[in-house]
């Protein structure tokens, strides 16, 4: 009974990792944490998982494993013990314009899952997240809401910008046009080539607010990570410093009871949106704001997003919107800057992962008003950055980055050139079959048609580097890179898969486009659409396990392209 007892108080119950290391029958479980180096102190302590998303294809995750021995060692000197984990990490940009685009979005659940399932199966106390590109973070973020247990984000930052041709500031987000001129003739191949050498010359996520760093700064926007942990550059000795303080402050938070959904309120939700549009930040983040939500079990729709467009002002010149790159708003203070800009916006008595109000931390922060970011009474754009269209091509929604639109493509009426594939219409953009005053259509690519909702930036990217961002739109019920700025609009609901509008259109149709007044419709009679659908048979791809199980569970991209069931 004597050493029974013994064993029963080895860890205070409060702790969720007690299920390790307490009680006689767990003498299996405490061999094994023996086996990898746990001595009897350390059986005392919180454990925590450091769940790191390395990779070595990756840019923005080849440092994490750096990184992740900065946050162990915070744990170690706060008092806890620190377990190294990863997960998958994919690179949207590696995947762009061929079959693998049609997995980032997928991955997302896989990442949820993956880390829901290490945690729980080994009962960590609290976990230190290490995530670094598009889909990781949010996935991560999901994870974290799903398990409410006290976590910490530390995304992996941005590159530096490259220099091409005097340019300091070039960022990918430009590179990608560069084979349009170069197809077109405005661009040597020896041009193209130089520039690829020098666009992104260190480790890190790409240098403009793309998707990775829109989420980066979406999630320190939320409070789960330390202000100013977000932009801080992949190369740059401050983002080990915040490796090293999140690792002491998971400790605390443990100790505290700080777990996430305290943070994850509705009232975060919303000044996660307002720093949405006031950065001009990637259509995506809609769908991973949405879905990170859903598992906070806090109501968000996509309607709110369009509110929030109509009065926050877009003031942060950063590309692809923009002119500069993240890392230069970094020295300026980073996200900390956009939120005290908004101050009067947001919601200041929300709680943040450092234990602090969002109104403590913002009255160290002193205001900076420059060509980075604008004031709100002189802003870029009087809306933000997002808007949300409606109409009868998209009775349920669509997004387009507004902030990366011409004025006077703001509103544009087109004839529809349409297409089943990124491929189809890739390849007529290829051969000079888009021309000036069309409405290139690219359906079958939602998250159940893709499946796994594709990004176009081939496309788009196509498309701006020819010249014809001026003078043409596309839709489409895909989606678009971080990267895409132009008339482009996409999460189109419903998607032709399901049956949606867009599956009915034909090449000639007229389509109108009207940001300002939220519209996108199609000028074809109620009867003549009746008939259409009538005769319509919807294309079904052969696709492997894995993303078929995503097709078949995966919810719209109104409502985060979830999977449910």
């Amino acid at each position: 009974m004597k050493q029974d007892n013994i064993f029963d108080q080895i860890k205070d119950e409060k702790y969720r990792s007690s299920a390790l290391t307490n009680g006689l029958e767990r003498t299996g479980q405490r061999a094994l944490l023996h086996a990898v180096g746990i001595d009897k102190e350390d059986m005392k302590k919180p454990m925590i998982a450091v769940v790191s998303s390395f990779s070595e294809i990756v840019a923005g995750h080849i440092h994490m494993n750096e990184l992740a021995q900065c946050v162990k060692q915070g744990i170690t000197e706060a008092g806890g013990v620190a377990c190294e984990v990863e997960t998958i990490a994919i690179c949207d940009g590696l995947c762009q314009g061929h079959k693998g685009m049609r997995y980032p979005l997928p991955s997302r659940e896989l990442i949820a899952d993956s880390v829901e399932m290490i945690i729980e199966s080994h009962q960590f106390d609290g976990m230190v997240l290490l995530p670094g590109c598009d889909k990781i973070i949010p996935g991560m973020a999901m994870a974290a809401a799903r398990l409410d247990i006290p976590s910490i984000m530390v995304p992996g930052g941005p590159m530096l910008p490259g220099n091409f041709q005097g340019n300091t500031n070039f960022c990918s987000s430009e590179l990608r046009e560069y084979s349009g001129r170069v197809q077109v003739g405005t661009m040597t191949l020896d041009e193209l080539h130089d520039a690829e050498e020098h666009a992104l010359p260190t480790p890190g996520s790409c240098a403009h607010m793309g998707t990775a760093n829109s989420m980066a700064c979406i999630v320190e926007a939320l409070g789960l990570t330390l202000p100013g942990c977000a932009t801080a550059p992949a190369v740059y000795n401050s983002k080990r410093m915040f490796a090293k303080k999140s690792g002491r402050r998971i400790v605390d938070m443990i100790n505290e009871g700080l777990s996430v959904r305290k943070l994850l309120t509705k009232k975060a939700f919303l000044n996660a949106i307002a720093a949405t549009m006031a950065l001009g930040a990637s259509s995506n983040v809609v769908l991973h704001l949405l879905a990170i939500a859903n598992e906070a079990e806090v109501p968000l729709s996509l309607i709110e997003f369009d509110e929030w467009s109509r009065k926050i002002p877009f003031i942060a010149n950063l590309q692809p919107s923009g002119q500069y790159p993240l890392s230069l708003l970094d020295s300026m203070g980073g996200v900390p800057i956009v939120l005290k800009a908004l101050e009067s916006f947001l919601f200041l008595d929300q709680l943040l992962a450092t234990g602090n109000t969002l109104q403590e931390s913002l009255s160290n922060v002193a205001p900076i008003v420059n060509d980075v970011v604008h004031s709100i009474e002189k802003p870029i754009r009087k809306e933000g950055g997002l808007a949300v269209l409606y109409g009868n091509l998209a009775p349920d929604g669509a997004v387009v980055k507004q902030s990366g639109v011409a004025e006077h493509m703001l509103r544009f009426t087109g004839k529809a050139k349409v297409y089943n594939s990124m491929e189809e219409a890739n390849e007529a953009i290829r051969s000079g079959q888009i021309v000036p005053g069309d409405m290139v259509v690219i359906r079958y690519e939602g998250p159940k048609g893709g499946p796994g909702m594709r990004e176009m930036l081939m496309t788009t990217a196509m498309m701006m580097g020819r010249g014809l961002g001026d003078s043409c739109a596309l839709i489409t019920d895909g989606r678009f890179s971080g990267a895409t700025h132009g008339p482009c609009i996409g999460h189109i609901v419903p998607e032709a898969a399901v049956g949606g509008p867009i599956a009915f259109v034909k090449d000639g149709d007229v389509i109108h486009i009207d940001i300002p007044h939220r519209k996108i419709c199609l000028d074809v009679d109620e009867e003549t659409m009746r008939r259409r659908k009538v005769e319509w048979k919807p294309l079904k791809r052969t696709v492997r396990p894995a993303l078929a199980k995503y097709a078949a569970q995966v919810s719209s991209a109104s409502e985060g392209a979830i999977t449910i069931g």
